[in-house]
Order: C-alpha cells, then sequence, then structure tokens
C-alpha cells in the first residue's frame, strides 16, 4: 500500500500532518468499536454524535452498526469547547440541542476525541435533563489527561499520544477533517 504525503496548509502554517493511523486502521478500529457496542443496544437506541468532529466517526459507526443488525436511530447535539483554537476554552457552547425526543430511550453519545471531558460530560448531562434512560458514551480516540475527568467513555477505540492530532474528523481551525487518516501536526 502507498503511503500517503500531505503537503503543509500554507507558507507559514504548521509542518505537514504525519499520519499516525493510516486509513485501513482507522476502518478496522470502527468494526471492532460496532462489535463491542451492537450487543448492549437495540434499534430504540438515539445515535447522537456529537458536532462537528464526530461526524465522521458517527457516520462510519452507524454503519458498522447497520451491518452488525443494528439500525439506531441518529440525533445530534452541536457543541463547541476548542473554536479555532489548539487548546480548550475551558467552556462548552451549545449551539444546537436534540432535534427529537429522547425521553425513556437508552441513547449513545459518539465523539471524535476525549480530552478535556468537557464536551462528553456536558453531552451526558443534556441527555439526562432531556430525560433518557440511560446514556452510553464512545470515542474514537482517548488522549492522556493530567486531571481526573468525569465522565470516562464507555467505549474506547483509540489510546492516543498526546499530540495535536488532525484528520477523520479532528481539525485545525476547521481545516484539515477530511483527511482519511489520522495525524499529528506538532
Amino acid at each position: 500500500m502507498r503511503k500517503r504525503r500531505y503537503p503543509p496548509l500554507m507558507a507559514d502554517a504548521p509542518p505537514k500532518p504525519t499520519v499516525l493511523l493510516p486509513e485501513a486502521e482507522v476502518q478496522r478500529i470502527v468494526a471492532d468499536l460496532a462489535a463491542r457496542i451492537a450487543p448492549v443496544i437495540d434499534d430504540e437506541t438515539v445515535a447522537a454524535v456529537l458536532l462537528t468532529g464526530g461526524l465522521w466517526f458517527a457516520a462510519d459507526l452507524t454503519r458498522a452498526l447497520s451491518r452488525l443488525g443494528r439500525n439506531v436511530r441518529f440525533d445530534a447535539l452541536w457543541l463547541a469547547s476548542y473554536g479555532d483554537e489548539q487548546t480548550s476554552r475551558g467552556r462548552i457552547d451549545v449551539y444546537a440541542p436534540f432535534q427529537r425526543p429522547i425521553a425513556g430511550r437508552r441513547v449513545l453519545i459518539v465523539d471524535d476525541v476525549f480530552d478535556t471531558g468537557l464536551s462528553l460530560a456536558e453531552a451526558v448531562r443534556i441527555a439526562t435533563e432531556a430525560g433518557a434512560a440511560e446514556v452510553l458514551t464512545v470515542v474514537f480516540a482517548k488522549k492522556p489527561w493530567p486531571l481526573p475527568r468525569a465522565p470516562e467513555p464507555d467505549f474506547v477505540g483509540w489510546e492516543a499520544p498526546n499530540r495535536f492530532l488532525v484528520g477523520y474528523g479532528l481539525d485545525h481551525a476547521g481545516a484539515l477533517r477530511g483527511l482519511p487518516d489520522v495525524c499529528a501536526l506538532d
């Protein structure tokens, strides 16, 4: 298989992305997560993606679940803690809540990366206050963090290094989300 080479964004941009997880490995991780999640959910489960970064992972995960006979319902929460920065602002902005009632349903919160834990905690709080019967969480990548975080995700695909990640939904100021590999920009 030919190794992808990614150019820098522009002359004064950060260094070119370094591939950490090639596309085939990303897809293997998603399939493994679906196999672990499928036995604990049903077709009434609402898979709620955290926008915007989780969209790529949520699309692949819900298709992988469907291949295993789990056709979940789909919704989204649009939360933001980074803006265009490389570090969290320490607060969560809610741009769009759930689009349908989730009271009495199991909800699977789907996010791309778990680092500070702020977005996931806020999503769990919102789902719980909306009356979800049970809230489960899944993240594609979990980065190391020096402080305790709550809640820890129920399902983790990849223990990521403490690097600035791009690709597969992860971005640098809105750019590089569409890379099929997970890359580092440091």
